[in-house]
């Protein structure tokens, strides 16, 4: 299947159906499967057979959509998880422990930073926060000896920063470390990370691929481009036996799907972050159209930025697809078929005509959510990265006045209407 086109991928792949079998992905609503003897069962706890047995590890359903995320990523392995925020926390946390060092960059989303910075602190593990803009030379003196992964987004939420992958790839490698990208905001569609250098690709499912607010959902995508044995003595997790597992070595057992089948069976099992099979189904459908949306998002983004750029009560705007945005250059590198629905801005008036702005939008819905259908608004500040202090938002690129608006399926002229009403009200 990986030999299609990505909108076929989108159609086809993931789910193939037998003779006899349902035309769609059927949903495997079960927590449990049914083995004949001791024997068989045992066999799948050893890591000796594949097959399901409980959920919790794995689904039929959820493994579908996985392998269709895989593909159109270009990846060998791909696992679901509950959440994006548990996509970057098991991405992290399969190849660190206790003693190591990450770095990322300053200008990811809010949540991730927080997970980053303080939840994995508590666990041992320190993260360092590098400016994306930085050069290289610089960038380099965040790594430590230590340092078991480089962290970014390919397009940060909600500054907009655009990743310079190669760069950062040029980073992560020259310290013999794998690169991990959430490519949330352009979707596969979009952008392909591991054209790139980038090593390891997360999401959060939730937002375009699922692309109706209806289903919660995060998945990593293994590259298999690391080589994990190369540098065994960093990662003893994948490289050693793994005594909880009678001491399989996930390397050499399973090659390049060592790094997803050691989130599978030791991460998912120890620390549960499984969709429902419900949730799977609701992103699978989400993904056949996947490219038709994206290409109106972008679309109708673009109509929107020249709005907003050209109107005399916005002081700032951010979105790579205008020629005098900063990221315009790398945009056209990495993402020259479009970025993605998300613009953020500021109007004239600071944090108090940001509040009157979003309270007198009409269409657009002030929710704590971004990149689906319909179009959506959210003060950062006052909302996703509320936990940062003031001096954590500057690094982030959130300013007190900054608006992230994510720009819907809609007809452009009536979220462009709808911007203008509520402007002549600040």
């Amino acid at each position: 299947m990986s030999d299609y086109r990505l909108d076929t991928i989108c159609v086809q792949s993931g789910w193939k159906p037998k003779k006899g079998e349902p035309r769609v992905l059927p949903i495997y609503q079960s927590t449990t499967f049914k083995y004949d003897t001791v024997e068989q069962m045992g066999r799948l706890f050893d890591l000796e057979d594949n097959g399901y047995f409980y959920t919790r590890l794995q689904n039929p359903t959820n493994d579908a959509v996985a392998q269709k995320i895989c593909e159109m990523e270009g990846g060998v392995a791909a696992m679901l998880t509950s959440s994006g925020q548990a996509a970057n926390f098991y991405a992290v946390f399969n190849i660190c422990e206790a003693g190591d060092h990450v770095v990322c960059s300053s200008t990811v989303y809010g949540g991730t930073f927080n997970l980053l910075g303080v939840t994995l602190k508590k666990m041992g593990i320190d993260c360092t926060f590098v400016n994306p803009d930085d050069d290289l030379e610089t960038l380099s003196k965040a790594m430590r000896p230590n340092t078991k992964a480089v962290v970014a987004e390919s397009i940060a939420n909600p500054a907009l920063v655009i990743l310079d992958f190669e760069k950062f790839a040029k980073l992560a490698h020259s310290h013999n470390v794998p690169l991990i990208v959430d490519n949330t905001f352009p979707t596969p569609v979009n952008c392909r990370p591991f054209q790139y250098g980038a090593d390891i690709v997360t999401h959060s499912t939730t937002k375009y691929m699922d692309g109706h607010a209806m289903a919660v959902g995060g998945c990593i995508v293994d590259s298999g481009n690391f080589d994990w044995e190369a540098h065994a003595d960093k990662y003893p997790g994948l490289t050693q036996p793994d005594e909880s597992y009678h001491g399989i070595t996930y390397t050499k057992k399973f090659g390049k799907a060592a790094y997803i089948t050691k989130a599978t069976s030791q991460l998912m099992r120890d620390l549960g972050s499984i969709p429902s099979p419900m949730n799977a189904f609701l992103l699978n459908v989400g993904l056949e159209t996947l490219p038709l949306r994206v290409e109106k998002h972008c679309s109708n983004a673009q109509k929107v930025a020249e709005y907003l750029n050209a109107h005399e009560k916005i002081a700032s705007i951010n979105y790579a697809g205008l020629p005098g945005d900063k990221y315009y250059a790398l945009a056209q590198k990495y993402m020259p078929n479009g970025t993605c629905g998300v613009i953020s801005f500021e109007v004239k008036g600071g944090r108090e005509a940001a509040v009157r702005f979003m309270d007198s939008l009409k269409l657009a819905q002030i929710v704590t959510h971004v990149a689906d259908a319909r179009t959506c608004v959210l003060h950062p500040a006052s909302h996703t990265h509320r936990q940062m202090n003031d001096e954590q938002l500057a690094e982030a690129g959130v300013s007190p006045g900054l608006i992230r608006f994510s720009v819907g399926i809609e007809n452009p002229q009536d979220i462009i209407d709808d911007l203008e009403q509520a402007l002549q009200a600040i």
